[in-house]
């Protein structure tokens, strides 16, 4: 029995969904990415946890994907077992205070959750198309916060499926990372922790920040958001506008027109086309500013 097969057969026993050869373009807000050879849906904690405690029983190692809005997804595909976290969505508030959620909840219902609770902190989010899973991991933000300000602890999952909380310290954030990015360990619940404020006062700020966003950024075209980090001292946006290469393209993939710290799909896009405008956005900002941009765009290939 292939490990496919094994996947398929235990899947069914927990009773969670699952399903062969997906577009990953359909999970991705690049809308870019070939088929994913098994994709499983888990609907719980408890469910994931057997999942990734199935991957170390039968040595396999899967790729975990939230909602794959940083992530540029090969051509081809991915082979072996994807886990999907889009359908562990709970969500409550567990004291004056904190809420706690499950890591597929998307970042603007964690926002929604805390304004229907009139909690502040969790404004800056607001607009940002990720799973609070994801946001974790990589420690996202914007408007002057990140999610190290307000995560208090986070279970996760580590490659044997045993469960350990770790604290915000624990979580060692840093700026667009985690301690996650380099043990491996999956999150599985997040809690957060808020301050009490006034519910207008917090919808007017969610509000301000989406409306930025919308005039600042190209929401019209699919993208993974910021394609680069930002470097020491610089803006990559600003760097890219000053090398003159707002608006280039590399066939589907080009430099927004909007905002040069993006890069869009125009339509048709391949990863490929995206890779190679990266490589060439990097030579002409090193060759012109002598600054060396790193991409913020993750690159999934196996």
């Amino acid at each position: 029995m292939s490990v496919t097969e094994q996947f398929r057969d235990f899947a069914a026993s927990i009773h969670c969904a699952f399903k062969e050869g997906e577009p990953l373009s359909a999970y991705t807000t690049f809308h870019i990415g070939g088929p994913a050879e098994l994709m499983l849906f888990p609907g719980s904690r408890e469910m994931l946890r057997q999942l990734l405690a199935f991957c170390a029983q039968v040595d396999t190692q899967p790729f975990i994907l939230g909602k794959g809005s940083n992530l540029l997804v090969a051509d081809r595909g991915l082979s072996g077992v994807t886990i999907c976290t889009d359908r562990m969505l709970l969500c409550q508030q567990i004291s004056e205070t904190q809420i706690e959620c499950e890591a597929g909840l998307p970042l603007i219902k964690l926002c929604m959750a805390a304004l229907n609770g009139s909690l502040s902190g969790m404004e800056f989010a607001y607009g940002i198309p990720g799973s609070v899973g994801g946001a974790v991991f990589m420690n996202a933000g914007a408007y002057g916060g990140e999610m190290k300000d307000v995560v208090s602890s986070c279970i996760c999952i580590d490659k044997e499926g045993k469960e350990h909380t770790l604290s915000a310290k624990e979580l060692e954030f840093d700026y667009r990372t985690s301690v996650l990015q380099k043990n491996g360990w999956v999150v599985s619940s997040v809690c957060v922790s808020l301050q009490k404020g006034d519910s207008a006062q917090i919808r007017a700020k969610m509000d301000d920040f989406l409306s930025r966003r919308k005039d600042k950024q190209p929401l019209n075209f699919p993208s993974a958001g910021s394609a680069f980090k930002r470097p020491q001292g610089h803006f990559a946006g600003a760097l890219i506008e000053q090398c003159g290469l707002k608006g280039f393209a590399v066939g589907g993939a080009q430099v927004s027109e909007k905002h040069a710290g993006f890069i869009v799909n125009r339509g048709g896009a391949s990863a490929r086309d995206v890779l190679r405008l990266v490589e060439y956005i990097q030579k002409t900002v090193q060759g012109q500013t002598g600054v060396l941009l790193e991409p913020e765009i993750k690159y999934i290939s196996k």
